[in-house]
């Protein structure tokens, strides 16, 4: 059985939805236009059981397991390097759909603000050790930046580092086959290092056969990533959620809901960690939802904190110090002086101007120390200043559990980094493996450029022969 793959030249447009000549999928990514190019790629599979699969092409062909950012840009960049290869991406759902949805649907790029490349490793809760070599030296931020614009998508860095591209359109002249809606069930390789890989359609019963000279899998936190990674002999370490919202049971707090902190410095006590982790205190930007607390600085101490929280059931006490940059004694000191210049005006219309709190919020801390609309600052004793000062520097919640996603967005597990050639992103144990995530341009873009190279030298090589 014998079946031919338009190939595709990519033109990003970010304001379109994607569709395929091939399924003229009504809802797919909304991040890449794809269309399609008037020559094909032909190859030769079989059914199961069946006879052995054959190449009709002498190109060399790689498959991409996951169509995410790891492996859309590791396949353009291994057709970049190499024009003779044939690359075949395989998505079981939608392309691109994690870089649509992040940053609140507007395509997060990357961050603008880790120019230096050993601050930017220690940023990562895991591997930060095996990325400071030449990891992020290859290709950085910066370096993704560049590609995007050289491809004529214009760029727009926030103040908080988040890059986000503004609605345009640009073009990479690289052309790729692209599957949708299919799973690769099964993957191994043979005594001549070809991988023969079992392609599955979600929707009907058809089971494909490919043979490929290269394999890169940039699935994510996916069970089909992790499956063909262990059929090629791999381990695998359990995959935990990463990046995740707590949820926080305090009905008062729920009236908060919307509500942003610029700055506050938020740490995370857990009774199975007695020792003192630094990464479980964060400073940054903090949200109040509905069921609890999120933002950047709540994002980060889930990544850090991600298999402690596992471990001790999601629960735990957190500490938020709503004014990080002021002294306690100081704040003390400044409500005092409130007192003193208000004495017959109510507390709850009489918040400290210098501590820029909205008045929902103030009311909120007067309600945890007990203090009702009405009370005037004069009938606010020493002690319950004290109180609110400490309320301000330690307010307490209890953490009850995480935001809950049908799929996590991020998951601290998979392959051990220890398994795998960083500095090519190829696998220790088998010959043309490949894998890209951590870190999806970096991952991909090193794993693209070894393929490609490793493909143009061979068909140079055959060239000569």
């Amino acid at each position: 059985m014998s079946f031919t793959l338009p190939r595709y030249f990519l033109r990003f447009h970010f304001n379109f939805t994607a569709r395929t000549e091939s399924t003229r999928a009504k809802n797919n990514h909304g991040y890449l236009f794809l269309a399609p190019k008037a020559n094909t790629a032909k190859f030769t599979t079989a059914s199961i059981p069946g006879d052995k699969p054959q190449k009709l092409s002498a190109e060399e062909l790689l498959v991409v397991v996951g169509g995410g950012a790891a492996g859309v840009y590791g396949a353009i960049r291994a057709k970049t390097v190499a024009s003779n290869l044939n690359v075949l991406v395989i998505e079981k759902g939608k392309l691109l759909s994690k870089v649509k949805i992040s940053g609140g649907g507007r395509c997060n790029v990357t961050n603008g603000h880790s120019a230096d490349n050993l601050v930017l490793a220690d940023h990562y809760p895991r591997g930060n050790k095996e990325l400071r070599g030449s990891f992020f030296n290859v290709h950085g931020p910066t370096d993704t930046m560049s590609w995007f614009v050289d491809k004529g998508v214009d760029l727009n860095t926030e103040d908080d580092g988040r890059v986000f591209p503004y609605p345009c359109s640009g073009t990479c002249l690289a052309t790729i086959s692209l599957q949708t809606g299919k799973l690769v069930t099964s993957a191994s390789a043979s005594a001549s290092g070809k991988f023969l890989l079992k392609i599955e359609k979600r929707t009907l019963k058809s089971v494909e056969l490919v043979e490929a000279d290269y394999l890169l899998i940039a699935s994510g936190s996916s069970q089909q990533g992790h499956n063909l990674a262990v059929q090629l002999g791999h381990s695998i370490v359990d995959p935990v959620p990463s990046l995740f919202t707590f949820k926080i049971e305090d009905a008062q707090l729920v009236e908060l809901s919307g509500v942003t902190f610029s700055k506050v410095i938020v740490k995370l006590k857990l009774e199975n960690v007695q020792r003192n982790i630094p990464q479980l205190t964060q400073v940054g930007p903090m949200l109040v939802t509905h069921w609890g607390l999120s933002g950047p600085a709540i994002l980060r101490l889930s990544a850090w904190g991600a298999r402690y929280l596992y471990s001790s059931g999601y629960k735990g006490k957190l500490s938020v110090d709503f004014v990080p940059d002021l002294h306690v004694e100081d704040l003390k000191s400044m409500l005092s002086q409130q007192k003193n210049r208000f004495l017959k005006q109510k507390v709850l219309n009489s918040c400290p101007m210098e501590l820029q709190l909205i008045k929902r919020f103030w009311k909120y801390i007067l309600d945890r120390e007990g203090l009702v609309g009405d009370t005037l600052w004069a009938s606010v004793s020493n002690s319950s200043i004290v109180s609110i000062a400490n309320l301000l520097k330690h307010c307490t919640f209890e953490v009850k559990g995480k935001g809950q996603f049908k799929d996590e967005f991020v998951t601290a597990g998979g392959v051990p980094l220890s398994e795998i050639h960083l500095n090519t992103m190829e696998s220790r144990i088998q010959p043309n493996l490949y894998f890209a995530g951590e870190n999806a341009w970096s991952g991909g873009y090193i794993a693209g450029s070894t393929i490609g190279r490793l493909a143009a030298g061979n068909a140079n090589l055959v060239g000569a022969l």
